[in-house]
């Protein structure tokens, strides 16, 4: 899976992880993280999420996407007209309150996600197959400071029976990806496939979302 891999579902407009509402994991589990009014929040591989919004209602957010349709849909559609600026190799769009660099998540320094205070990753880990997680993780745990908390939304199935993405990751691997570097707690886990019968339709017997949060050392 490479960048032109996710271009191409954008123009396609395959994009099937785009929710149409906002998450309800992240309306429910968000105050278990504690952070404070203020605290900038990142979210990696956003896309266009609606999260992302309702999420600016009691944050700062940052958020990093490949696809520059992705990231002017998210502005169009919110009614918003956002400032853009070069910044190599992103470019950059900002407004509401919600500051987006167009380009690919792995090409980020610390000095882009300093200060930030909490992640969100709802479909950027199960995005991925499973020899780009490891190296995700190791990004990820590169850009965010000590103290950090992260809602992480994960799915889990029987991933012989279904194609990726979205990948099935699971508890096991959560804590291999991060255990070392991040405290890891399980808040929830929930089992989706009735209110999901496009998966249905693709061979599965079995779908959980599992909620966790995590706090990085």
């Amino acid at each position: 899976m490479d960048a032109e891999f996710w271009h191409q579902r954008w123009r396609d407009k395959r994009i099937g992880f785009h929710q149409q509402a906002v998450n309800p994991h992240l309306q429910n589990c968000w105050p278990r993280l504690e952070v404070a009014p203020g605290g900038r929040v990142f979210v990696p591989l956003c896309g266009k999420s609606l999260d992302m919004g309702w999420l600016a209602e009691r944050h700062p957010v940052l958020g990093v996407e490949l696809s520059a349709t992705a990231v002017e849909d998210f502005y169009r559609e919110n009614s918003l007209q956002p400032a853009r600026r070069e910044e190599a190799p992103f470019a950059v769009y900002e407004a509401a309150g919600v500051t987006l660099y167009c380009g690919d998540f792995f090409a980020l320094q610390r000095a882009h996600t300093a200060g930030i205070a909490a992640v969100y990753d709802r479909a950027a880990l199960i995005a991925l197959p499973a020899p780009m997680r490891p190296v995700y993780a190791q990004q990820l745990t590169r850009l965010v400071p000590r103290g950090a908390a992260m809602l992480l939304i994960t799915m889990e199935y029987e991933q012989a029976h279904m194609n990726g993405p979205p990948f099935s990751v699971e508890n096991g691997e959560v804590a291999a990806l991060f255990g070392t570097a991040w405290q890891v707690e399980s808040l929830l886990e929930a089992s989706i496939l009735d209110a999901e019968p496009r998966f249905r339709e693709r061979g599965l017997s079995r779908l959980a979302e599992h909620v966790y949060r995590l706090v990085r050392r």
